[in-house]
């Protein structure tokens, strides 16, 4: 009698960090060296920062550090954060992607927080909640009602029940990621990423979060307008064919091990 093994093959894993900076010269060293000294499971770590065009010291800043983990993607000309993510989603060779700013508004301390619950197999993806979090500084009372209101609508949308939907720590398989059809090069690549998550019928395992966010004085580069363009992202992908929860296709989550080989 030939039996046959239907328990799924467990996929190494391997984290992949993608870090759009434009102009974050003052902060990417610190960031940098702070995601470098990273203690990931199965010690698979792949940085790409993509410099998107910056005029400052960024791109000198990036080409002093000497670890072959660090992989710098440079353009020349500033095509958006959007754009800076969606080069770095092209490039990765991990099994799971994180976005994480340049500008040191995310504790790099809370990522491995992030990964436990994919390893353990309780989540597909993984999101950073800033508004259940420890230690966090909004910047302005605007930013916070602002961002609840996005993420209620997102919510009525969708049928889901998240609570940060503009978190930038955003931890998703590379198929899922590349599963999407991703058109945003400016800010509103977060609101889309969210949105065709959820779209596909995934729903994102939130982990509390440190955030201090920076002032438009300290550098911060959203704008009152991208508000709007969210509002539109999230209607137009709504649009689309929706899969439910229960039907999501779980082929583009497959289960990670920290294990490396199999017998």
């Amino acid at each position: 009698m030939v039996t046959h093994d239907t328990t799924p093959q467990l996929k190494p894993f391997g984290l992949t960090i993608i870090v759009p900076a434009y102009n974050e010269g003052g902060t990417i060293l610190r960031v940098l060296d702070e995601l470098l000294c990273l203690d990931v499971p199965g010690k698979k770590l792949e940085i790409l920062v993509v410099n998107d065009g910056s005029t400052d010291a960024t791109r000198e800043h990036l080409e002093s550090i000497d670890d072959p983990r660090l992989v710098p993607i440079h353009h020349e000309t500033n095509l958006g954060k959007g754009a800076a993510v969606r080069a770095g989603i092209a490039a990765a060779t991990g099994s799971h992607v994180l976005i994480f700013d340049a500008d040191h508004e995310y504790d790099v301390g809370d990522i491995p927080r992030l990964v436990n619950p994919l390893i353990s197999g309780r989540a597909e993806v993984v999101y950073g909640s800033r508004m259940s979090g420890f230690g966090t500084v909004h910047p302005s009372l605007w930013h916070s009602v602002g961002n609840k209101a996005m993420t209620t609508m997102a919510n009525l949308l969708f049928g889901s029940a998240i609570s940060d939907l503009h978190t930038c720590l955003k931890l998703l398989p590379t198929p899922l990621l590349r599963s999407f059809d991703l058109e945003e090069n400016g800010f509103g690549l977060d609101t889309e990423i969210s949105a065709e998550a959820l779209r596909a019928g995934f729903r994102p395992f939130e982990v509390p979060v440190s955030y201090v966010g920076r002032s438009a004085e300290d550098g911060k580069k959203i704008k009152f307008r991208d508000a709007f363009r969210c509002v539109y992202i999230l209607i137009k992908v709504r649009f689309r064919p929706n899969t439910p929860y229960g039907k999501r296709d779980r082929s583009l989550s497959p289960k990670v091990s920290i294990i490396t080989s199999y017998s």
